[in-house]
């Protein structure tokens, strides 16, 4: 298993939108495996593909503090939303940032498993937050873009200024 590099905003790497995942092989569990090696590394819940610059639709979680949780959503789609839930969100892209962002509360997905085998489910609470956040990172939106201008320009500006005293 490797750790993997995971990108920070503003990268623009971030912007890009994700591939379907066609080939279900090794390779892909290999990735997947990375994947939580590095999300539990951050730590983190959750870890999207396009945050480790492979821009295919792969998102892994596990919201258990004893790492028993794993969750693998492949080429995800949400099929209906319910509700709204405004809760602070982080992000292993944005760290040490925390604010409040407005989700459904309730949604209904279908995903593919590392398999291949199409999976369909409602999920609500925690698990549906955070599978909307981690589909955003697919489709090349953080959790920033929901705040104002003001809000990002100061999250950059904070961002760079640790990046540069890890630098120094």
């Amino acid at each position: 298993m490797a750790l993997l590099t995971i990108l920070e905003y503003p990268d623009p790497r971030l912007r890009t939108k994700a591939r379907p995942v066609t080939a279900f092989d090794a390779e892909l569990r290999q990735r997947i495996e990375d994947m939580f090696e590095t999300m539990y590394a951050a730590p983190g819940i959750g870890l999207a593909a396009s945050q480790i610059d492979w821009h295919h639709q792969l998102i892994v979680m596990d919201l258990t503090e004893d790492r028993s949780g794993r969750q693998v959503f492949i080429n995800p789609e949400i099929l209906s939303k319910e509700g709204s839930a405004a809760g602070e969100e982080g992000c292993l892209s944005v760290p040490g940032i925390y604010d409040d962002v407005p989700r459904a509360e309730r949604i209904s997905a279908r995903w593919q498993d590392a398999d291949g085998q199409w999976q369909q489910q409602s999920l609500d609470g925690l698990l549906a937050v955070c599978l909307q956040h981690e589909m955003d990172h697919l489709d090349g939106k953080l959790f920033v873009d929901y705040l104002s201008e003001l809000k990002r320009q100061r999250i950059r500006k904070k961002l760079d200024k640790e990046r540069r005293s890890r630098t120094a």
